[in-house]
């Protein structure tokens, strides 16, 4: 294997339309060509060697477009639209080559002509999306599963059987029998197998077995891995005896390798019985070996060998590897950087480097503003085209720019620090390269709407890490953790969704937690002493006030009385006493009327009279 790129497609659309899956169509039945003029005819070793090799390639689109691209002509084919208004998860290819099932976020399921480019049938999947497709070896059956599993009749668009799936979106659908294992039973082309799936976010690949009843709906056996599945293939099981094989690779580039034979139900998870990682050697300075993610792994087809590939996604490395299975855990040493600085040499490249003569002047992009001396050939035949002054200096740039009325102050950004859209992605590389002076230039911001839109603008892989140089900082000094308070409540108000779908948010926000609570737990007392203090510094300020103003002689310096108003006061007096004798002599006559009158009528109620006699000698 040479790893070398062979060819390399980007749709006019690949911006607005992402490429969101794909399949190759099986070897030798590609849909007819486009009628662009008379075909040359091909002779038969021609048509037999096309017919060897894989040539359609289905890709899916976000918009849910589906592209076929041709390996062979290097271009695309053809266009399929008007089947689904929104992203495609999964197309796979039938048997008979010139029908292809795709199905989408919509919820619906395709069934597409690829001769006339045309919707054969459409129904709906699920009642959430559809996100994963399988057919049956036999071409008659069709596997679908968002979250649940459902087994379909091709011919009537009905559903076969139900399975309890998944509690995530399903990510991968594949048989691993193509017989039963009972062999005494007619084999009807679909009853007695066995399929796998995985899903995101889940650590159990599970394996179903369809049966002759609806009676059992859940899963046979599962697979236990260390991380979500990225990559699955296997070694379909053909004769009763023959072990299923499965390569798994994980999210954490982990490669795990099961062998089992598929005979029934099995309660505990089976753990893998080969894990393959890579690493580097560690030397040259750096002693601590780091790993290497593996991509995706695939069988040969000897069953035996693996096709890896390892790297980073736009300079992938693929090798073969022959695996002495009898260890439980391999770890493969491969030095990239060596192999990559090899490739980058031996490989075919679209960029041509003009060869330069000594007599040209090559004129590179500067800064604006940037004032230096550019250095003049030293050829006699330049020197004659020149016409300026022995001795004069050159204009610098900015001079330049000046006679072009470019106004410099307008390209340069105040300050010098980069507008919104580029901290976050400064911000981005600060994480991932941990550089600190990158940090520090954007978390020392105070701005409030330059760190919301730099937090609404960031990805959300980056919200994590952030997270953690933010809890790595708020330990430190006091007013940096000013600072990064303004940065946590914008990443906690914009980003509260992503982080509640975490499953290990409490640990990853363990230390973060425990510092807010050592900070708020002294808060109470600081408040306390503050109030204490205040009362105590404003009683000191007003003693202060009080010795400091002078005293104010409250003696009267001058008294004036007046005679005329002291003798009508005393006259008024006088008749205010008067009248008030008055009165008081009337009430006190009235008073004693009163008491006469209600001595008389008591006596009156209680049957007494002056004039009964008689009466008064019985009381005496």
């Amino acid at each position: 294997v040479n790893s070398r790129l062979q060819q390399e497609y980007v749709p006019s659309a690949h911006l607005s339309a992402a490429c969101t899956c794909l399949a190759w169509a099986p070897p030798g039945g590609r849909p007819p060509p486009s009628k662009d003029g008379p075909q040359r005819k091909k002779r038969k070793s021609e048509v037999a060697e096309v017919d060897k090799q894989l040539d359609i390639l289905a890709i899916g689109t976000a918009v849910g477009s589906i592209l076929l691209y041709s390996t062979v002509k290097g271009e695309l084919q053809s266009k399929l639209d008007g089947g689904h208004d929104n992203k495609v998860n999964c197309v796979r290819w039938h048997q008979d080559n010139c029908c292809l099932y795709s199905c989408s976020d919509d919820k619906h399921i395709v069934e597409w002509n690829t001769q006339t480019c045309k919707v054969k049938c459409k129904w709906k999947g699920d009642n959430s999306s559809v996100t994963s497709l399988c057919i049956s070896p036999d071409g008659k059956m069709l596997l679908s599963a968002g979250r649940v599993i459902k087994l379909w009749d091709l011919e009537t668009k009905e559903v076969y059987r139900h399975f309890t799936g998944h509690a995530t979106a399903v990510s991968s659908l594949m048989f691993t029998t193509v017989k039963p294992m009972n062999e005494n039973k007619p084999f009807d082309g679909i009853t007695g197998l066995y399929f796998l799936s995985g899903a995101t976010h889940d650590r159990l690949l599970s394996v179903w077995y369809i049966r002759s009843d609806r009676k059992e709906k859940n899963a046979v056996m599962s697979f236990t891995v260390t991380d979500e599945p990225t990559f699955i293939d296997l070694t379909v099981s053909e004769v009763k005896e023959e072990p299923v094989k499965l390569a798994v690779v994980c999210r954490d580039g982990q490669l795990h390798l099961f062998e089992h034979i598929l005979n029934g139900y099995c309660k505990k998870p089976l753990t893998s019985s080969c894990t393959i990682q890579i690493a580097t050697p560690g030397g040259d300075g750096d002693s601590t070996p780091k790993p290497v993610p593996i991509l995706a792994a695939a069988f040969c087809s000897d069953k035996q060998s693996l096709l890896l590939v390892y790297g980073n996604l736009l300079q992938p490395i693929i090798e073969k590897v022959s695996l002495n299975t009898t260890e439980s855990h391999v770890c493969l040493i491969r030095d990239i950087q060596k192999v990559l600085s090899l490739k980058t040499d031996v490989a075919v490249t679209k960029v041509k480097t003009p060869v330069v003569n000594s007599d040209t002047k090559v004129l590179v992009p500067g800064v604006p503003g940037h004032s230096t001396a550019v250095k003049t050939p030293s050829l006699g035949k330049e020197k004659k085209k020149n016409k300026r002054k022995p001795g004069g200096t050159e204009e610098s740039i900015e001079e330049r720019l000046g006679a072009l009325d470019i106004d410099v102050s307008k390209v340069k950004t105040p300050g010098g620090l980069p507008q919104t859209d580029s901290f976050a992605v400064l911000l981005v590389q600060g994480l991932e390269s941990n550089d600190a002076e990158i940090l520090n230039r954007v978390l020392n911001t105070r701005k409030e709407h330059v760190i919301k839109n730099t937090v609404a603008r960031m990805p959300i892989h980056a919200v994590i890490p952030l997270l953690h140089e933010l809890t790595k900082r708020l330990q430190g000094n006091p007013y940096s953790a000013s600072l990064m308070v303004r940065w946590l409540k914008s990443v906690f108000t914009l980003h509260a969704s992503y982080l509640s779908t975490l499953p290990d948010l409490i640990p990853q926000l363990g230390m973060l937690y425990q510092l807010m609570e050592s900070r708020v737990k002294t808060l109470q007392k600081l408040s306390r002493l503050h109030g204490r203090l205040f009362i105590l510094v404003t009683q000191v300020a007003a003693s202060e006030a009080v010795q400091d103003a002078a005293e104010v002689n409250q003696t009267a310096k001058l008294v004036y009385e007046d005679e005329s108003s002291e003798e009508e006061g005393s006259d008024d007096e006088m008749i205010a006493d008067k009248d008030s004798d008055e009165n008081w002599e009337e009430d006190e006559e009235k008073e004693e009327k009163s008491d006469e009158q209600d001595m008389t009528v008591e006596k009156e109620i209680n049957g007494d009279s002056d004039l009964d006699p008689e009466n008064e000698s019985e009381e005496e």
